[in-house]
């Protein structure tokens, strides 16, 4: 338990307080607001601490789920949703190591969570789905397209802030899209489009 340590100069002071109490009743309350507000401020001031002494949030720990989409887009903007050990959302983006957009999908994806971000390595599910990819139309005769592949996710060591700093582990993932394609010829550009990217995962 931490003390307030009593000095000569508090001791002439409660000696002057009393005679002030003597002399008048306001003396009494002026007196007592002054011991009172000197104990307040050094109890304070021992229980603050040092600056920056403040903890981090709690990292989090256990099975998490997730599910991140873009509809109507080949750009790098997604939205995402997780629950389980992390329940939190907002919008991801693909973005280079360097933290610059990558409208390619090659790298990495950051999640912008509401409490916190981090990053999951994208580029090998990203690749696989870009193979499959380069057979359209993969239903020629409709001039539409389903691709599925499967990888794992691992989180961007460091990458993550917040609630999330500290964040380690990785995801089974599965990356889906749908799409239909302009009338005859196909190829033309997509009328309806939705790529679903979903994953479960243990982190620490």
């Amino acid at each position: 338990m931490a003390l307030v340590k009593t000095t000569t100069a508090d001791l002439a002071r409660q000696g002057a307080a009393r005679e002030l109490t003597r002399s008048s009743p306001w003396g009494a309350l002026k007196s007592a607001a002054a011991v009172l507000g000197t104990s307040v401020a050094a109890v304070a001031l021992l229980g603050s601490g040092a600056p920056g002494a403040q903890k981090p949030p709690p990292g989090v720990h256990g099975e998490v789920h997730f599910a991140v989409w873009s509809v109507d887009s080949d750009g790098p903007d997604f939205q995402a949703i997780l629950s389980g050990a992390i329940g939190d959302y907002g919008p991801a983006e693909t973005v280079l190591p360097n933290g610059q957009v990558d409208p390619e999908h090659t790298s990495e994806m950051v999640l912008r969570l509401h409490h916190g971000t981090f990053r999951l390595y994208i580029d090998g599910i990203a690749s696989e789905f870009r193979a499959k990819a380069a057979h359209e139309p993969v239903y020629p005769s409709t001039c539409s397209d389903y691709v599925n592949v499967a990888a794992s996710l691992p989180v961007v060591a460091g990458s993550g802030t917040g609630a999330y700093r500290g964040i380690r582990g990785d995801f089974s993932s599965t990356l889906s899209g749908y799409e239909d394609e302009k009338s005859q010829p196909c190829g033309n550009g997509f009328l309806a489009q939705i790529l679903v990217l979903t994953g479960s995962g243990t982190v620490s």
